[in-house]
């Protein structure tokens, strides 16, 4: 029974610990019915009713299904990637970007060719000469 106990309290932390992090890193758009320091002071006070509270109604779901990103609610604005390497205009700035580095390499190593191809042409021929 006792080990009973003791896994109902670590289940409970967890529970807490997860609710403060969830409450303490929201956007001020997310947190619903009370401000987020009285949100935090209730998670800490009463941990296993203030989590639940929290879970409930503290905070605004995720749109879409099961909080998967896609469909927003209407007149809400679209959010951007997280991540820049989910940014499509981010990843095609860098292409762009590459492709540009790589004909600039290019035009200047065509550049370098013609010149010392020149060089060669302009040298004087080493068998014309008379040997001193």
């Amino acid at each position: 029974m006792a080990r009973l106990y003791v896994l109902l309290f670590l289940a409970q932390i967890v529970l807490a610990v997860c609710a403060l992090i969830s409450c303490l890193s929201a956007e001020d758009g997310q947190v619903k019915a009370l401000p987020r320091m009285v949100w935090v002071l209730v998670i800490l006070f009463f941990p296993l009713i203030g989590s639940i509270a929290w879970f409930v109604a503290g905070r605004e779901r995720p749109a879409g299904p099961a909080g998967a990103g896609g469909a927003t609610a209407p007149g809400t604005p679209a959010r951007r990637p997280l991540a820049p390497d989910d940014d499509p205009d981010f990843l095609a700035s860098l292409d762009k970007r590459s492709r540009d580095e790589d004909q600039e390499r290019l035009r200047r190593w065509e550049e370098d060719l013609r010149r010392r191809e020149q060089e060669l042409r302009d040298r004087p021929d080493d068998r014309d000469r008379p040997e001193v």
